[in-house]
């Protein structure tokens, strides 16, 4: 079990950050990119599951700023301050800041990784394009992954992983980043729906979720994790 801990970040905000030790030989450290729905219980989880595999895992609240403590649920009015807070209220750019800090803490000790889930699977893809200090990231059912794609190519190894069945991200764009056939990057179907690896999501599929953690552990430790 990890604990909450707090940390500054580049612009002198003090934020909330999920903190889960290693329980085996440190293997390197990971920072876990939330959904927008914040660092939730399955945040949480999927943290210490991480630290089980002996990763040190940092998951910063990033809209702490914005609404300190948040973690909502799937549907109703929880949904859309969610969404406000990812679309309207919180820059992007400082996501990707808090994400650099949270690597630049873990640097120093061995490789780190990132691996994000929705608005974190954007995060993780463009941590592979723009940030230091990354060795590898794995990026689920990010939306803006497209977008990024026509950016930069990934500098460091990136898998990412898109339901087939994803309603809120168009195929076409999937499609569109296989075709540039970056030479560190792998595109991952699944026979799923969106934010398919969180059992608490009515997408759920866990044979996806297994399968794309076996992955994106296998990409870990094949680049010195």
């Amino acid at each position: 079990m990890g604990e909450t801990v707090r940390m500054a970040m580049s612009d002198g905000a003090t934020i909330a950050v999920y903190h889960a030790s290693p329980e085996r030989v440190r293997r390197g450290g990971v920072v876990l990119v939330q959904e927008i729905f914040g660092v939730t219980d399955h945040i949480r989880e999927m943290a210490d599951d991480y630290a089980s595999e002996g990763y040190e895992v940092l998951s910063p609240a990033l809209f702490d700023r914005e609404h300190p403590g948040f973690e909502a649920s799937y549907t109703g009015p929880d949904f859309d301050r969610a969404v406000e807070l990812a679309r309207t209220l919180h820059p992007f750019d400082l996501s990707l800041k808090d994400t650099q800090t949270c690597i630049d803490a873990l640097r120093g000790k061995g490789p780190v990784f990132v691996v994000g889930y929705c608005y974190g699977g954007s995060i993780a893809w463009a941590a592979a394009t723009k940030l230091g200090g990354v060795a590898a990231a794995s990026a689920y059912y990010g939306s803006m992954i497209p977008t990024f794609a026509e950016e930069a190519p990934p500098r460091v190894p990136v898998i990412a992983h898109f339901g087939r069945y994803d309603r809120g991200i168009p195929m076409e764009g999937v499609e569109a980043v296989i075709a540039k056939d970056f030479p560190l990057a792998e595109i991952h179907f699944y026979e799923a729906g969106h934010g398919f690896n969180s059992d608490r999501r009515k997408d759920y599929h866990e044979p996806s979720a297994e399968l794309a953690r076996d992955r994106t552990l296998t990409l870990f430790r094949e680049n010195g994790g």
